[in-house]
């Protein structure tokens, strides 16, 4: 027992002391280091990175093949460019000021359903209330049919085509092609000053900390082990009592969730949104990014939207016509000789350097075991004592990290 509860404290110790170095690179290094337009370009990828965590939680844990997160990524990043641009129009003409581009190509009136987000706390509870209610219902009429695997992945995929096309389509509400931009300000502050785009980029690490925080509680919760069994074995789920759509459910709709806070800080630190950031291609590179970190770790896909979007900026501004051979040869590079990710080195090493040290104890297992101690199978003799006492072997553990199969 006692040996459990210090596996338990050590592991607890580890996990604050990963968000305490995350914190500390996040909050002090990279504004210290970063000029401020290097800072906006990595708040840029820790928005992206929310997204990631919602899909490593719904794919990596849940099995659900989303293709279609850009829709509640837009979601939020639309709902905030209204509230941008509704905000910069009052400052400019005053109260009940209509937006630039409605001048141009509309009526030169706000529509009715633009005007409850010129208040900001509507549009915060629209921000956190709307994706994930629309991500409960329709995954609600989708997992109640036991709609899975490649279905599930079309119909999200469509949807996100869909948005995509309607929002191009609605060019004096939505902006069309060019999308929302020109925003001034952000809940009163001004844009343009570096401290206010210092100020964001505090907003979207935090806001990336918190959500891998709850990505973890789930993790590890009782909810998690049942997404995992969904995930593996969904029927048999089923027959022990248990409603796997609801499991699923729950789950879609975090990540959705997820997805449109990202969206939602995407638009102030980037300054644009259009229907090319939340159509089908986007949602596939969310999918790429937590592919290549490791679907079923916690801060696998974190890294993996990161690294993937940095190596993006960095690649097309010297190479603009290689980004997507590079970024397709290294998908398929990863998901047929490393299917758990880049993760999966990490744990590899890891399980790899357990054995060795377990093997490389004190006079080898013959040492080990105590006068008169029973022979194995083998003819070795083991001391259970000395195994009990130091706990369970970490190189048996059960990786969560699904076998290929997608519920």
């Amino acid at each position: 027992m006692t040996a459990v509860h210090t596996l338990y404290r050590s592991a607890r110790a580890r996990v604050i002391v990963g968000f305490a170095i995350a914190a500390v690179l996040l909050f002090a290094v990279a504004p210290a280091t970063l000029s401020t337009f290097r800072l906006g370009l990595l708040g840029k990828f820790l928005c992206l990175a929310m997204v990631a965590v919602g899909v490593g939680l719904a794919w990596g844990r849940g099995g659900m093949l989303t293709l279609g997160q850009g829709v509640f990524f837009g979601l939020g990043a639309y709902l905030m460019a209204m509230h941008l641009k509704l905000a910069d129009a009052e400052q400019a003409s005053g109260p009940g000021g209509v937006p630039d581009f409605m001048m141009l190509y509309g009526s030169g009136v706000v529509p009715g359903w633009w005007e409850p987000f010129r208040s900001p706390v509507v549009t915060v509870l629209a921000i956190v209330l709307l994706p994930a209610g629309l991500a409960a219902l329709l995954g609600w009429a989708v997992f109640t049919r036991r709609v899975r695997g490649a279905y599930f992945a079309i119909l999200s995929q469509a949807l996100a085509a869909a948005f995509a096309i309607l929002l191009v389509g609605q060019q004096a509400t939505t902006g069309g092609t060019n999308g929302l931009n020109g925003f001034r300000s952000f809940f009163g502050y001004d844009l343009a000053d570096p401290v206010n785009k210092r100020m964001l980029f505090f907003l979207a690490a935090g806001a990336l900390l918190v959500m891998v925080a709850i990505a973890r509680q789930l993790m590890v919760s009782r909810f998690g082990e049942l997404l995992v069994a969904v995930r593996d074995q969904e029927n048999r789920v089923r027959f022990l009592g248990y409603d796997p759509a609801k499991v699923k459910v729950v789950a879609y709709a975090v990540a959705a969730f997820m997805a449109s806070v990202g969206g939602a800080l995407f638009v102030p630190i980037v300054g644009i949104v259009s229907p090319a950031d939340v159509g089908v291609v986007p949602s596939i590179g969310f999918l790429i990014g937590v592919a290549i970190g490791g679907r079923a770790t916690l801060l696998g896909p974190v890294l993996g939207a990161i690294a993937v979007s940095w190596a993006q900026t960095s690649l097309s501004e010297q190479f603009p016509s290689g980004w997507i051979y590079a970024q397709g040869a290294l998908f398929i590079l990863v998901v047929a000789f490393l299917p758990g990710g880049l993760a999966e080195l990490f744990t590899r090493w890891r399980r790899s350097r357990a054995a060795s040290s377990h093997d490389a104890g004190p006079g080898g297992e013959h040492a080990a075991a105590g006068p008169g101690a029973p022979p194995d199978r083998d003819g070795t003799a083991t001391d259970r004592s000395a195994q009990d006492a130091t706990g369970p072997d970490e190189s048996a553990a059960v990786d969560p990290a699904p076998s290929g199969r997608t519920s």
